[in-house]
C-alpha cells in the first residue's frame, strides 16, 4: 500500500467529538521524543504532516488524518512527559485512555518504542494495560539506523526477553527508521492486510 492521500480532520481531548467511527483506525503512540511524528510523515511521504518539535510532549490533542479516504491515521500525545506539570500530564492520561477503551473502530495501536535503549518499565506498562483490555497492539521499534549493526539483532533479543516475562509471545513487531525510510513498506502492508479482512 502507498499512501497518496493524507488529510487532516481534527484535533480534540474529547472523544465524542472524534469522527464517526465508520472507517477503520490506527492509533500511535510512545514516549516522549520517541521519533513519532518524524515516523508518521515517513509513512505520509509528507513532512509536515505531523509536527515535529524540539520539545518533547508537543503533541497534546488526538490527531486524526484520512489516508487515501478509506481509513484513520491518529496521532496521540505521548506518555512519561519530562517537562509536562502533573496535572496537565493525568489530564492527558485520561482522554488517552477514554479513547482507547471506548473507540470502537480502533483497529490497532502502534506502540513506538526507542530502539536505541533496552525495555523501559513505563513502555512495558502501557503494552500491558493494552491487554488487559484486550486493545490490539503492535511494536515499533523506532531510530534502527542509530544501532551499529553488530548491535541490532542484541538488541531486539534483549526487547523479546523483557517482554516474554509478561507475555506468552512476542507481538507484531516492526523496526523503521524515519531517516532511511526502514520499515515503511512493513507497516503499511501490515495495516493494508487488516483492512481487507474488515466490512468498513
Amino acid at each position: 500500500m502507498e499512501i497518496k492521500q493524507a488529510k487532516f480532520i481534527i484535533s480534540n481531548t474529547d472523544v465524542r467529538k472524534c469522527p464517526e467511527p465508520d472507517r477503520a483506525e490506527y492509533a500511535f503512540i510512545g514516549r516522549s521524543n520517541v521519533g513519532k511524528s518524524s515516523l508518521i510523515n515517513m509513512l505520509a511521504n509528507n513532512k509536515s504532516l505531523a509536527k515535529i518539535s524540539s520539545k518533547p510532549g508537543k503533541t497534546q490533542l488526538i490527531n486524526h488524518f484520512l489516508i487515501n479516504e478509506e481509513w484513520y491515521l491518529v496521532d496521540l500525545p505521548g506518555y512519561g512527559y519530562a517537562k509536562v506539570p502533573h496535572q496537565q500530564r493525568d489530564r492527558f492520561q485520561k482522554f488517552i485512555s477514554r479513547y482507547m477503551e471506548t473507540r470502537e473502530n480502533l483497529i490497532n495501536v502502534f506502540v513506538l518504542v526507542d530502539s536505541r535503549h533496552e525495555a523501559q518499565a513505563i513502555d512495558l506498562d502501557f503494552m500491558e494495560w493494552l491487554g488487559v483490555r484486550g486493545i490490539p497492539f503492535s511494536i515499533v521499534f523506532t531510530k534502527f539506523d542509530k544501532l551499529k549493526s553488530n548491535d541490532k539483532h542484541k538488541v531486539i533479543a534483549r526487547y523479546k526477553r523483557d517482554m516474554l516475562k509478561r507475555w506468552e509471545e512476542m507481538p507484531p513487531h516492526f523496526l523503521t527508521s524515519a531517516e532511511t525510510g526502514e520499515g515503511k513498506e512493513e507497516i503499511l502492508s501490515y495495516i493494508a492486510g487488516i483492512n481487507e479482512t474488515l466490512d468498513y
